[in-house]
């Protein structure tokens, strides 16, 4: 299909590779021209699901975090999975203010930043199997009305 672009990425579940990921997402982006804006609220979002696999998925345990982002026109898609524990309860796991980790100063809005910096989140879980986190974001909205205004 035409106008459309895909990447995957792998890599070790550790804390440090957090930001390899924000970065190799938002270079993959940047090929949409996006705003500095849009550009921090994918890094964000990709963030939180990332820190969510390392630390509630695998529990500090080292293994595989997954990543694959596609293009398609000006839709940027972006999905996050590991195969650790699961989510018992996907509706709850995503309340702000919840969180399994207290102990570990954990603040609970992982996922509500997701849905606040994207256009669309999904979740798909199965206690044993794993958790794959699903985003969207539209990037340019707008751009073309301000463009053809502004002439």
């Amino acid at each position: 299909m035409r106008n459309t672009n895909e990447m995957e990425i792998r890599f070790d579940s550790r804390s440090e590779n957090e930001s390899f990921a924000r970065v190799a997402v938002a270079a993959f982006m940047t090929q949409l021209n996006p705003t500095v804006e849009e550009v921090a609220d994918v890094k964000t979002a990709v963030s939180e699901a990332v820190t969510n696999a390392i630390i509630h998925g695998y529990d500090q345990a080292v293994k595989k975090v997954h990543i694959r982002c596609r293009i398609r026109e000006n839709i940027f898609c972006v999905e996050v999975s590991d195969t650790g524990r699961g989510i018992e309860n996907i509706e709850e796991a995503m309340r702000p203010m919840f969180t399994t980790r207290p102990e570990q100063d954990r603040s609970g809005m992982g996922f509500a930043f997701m849905e606040a910096f994207m256009d669309q989140v999904e979740v798909e879980s199965e206690p044993g199997k794993g958790t794959t986190v699903k985003m969207q974001k539209a990037i340019g909205k707008g751009r073309e009305i301000w463009t053809t205004q502004s002439l």
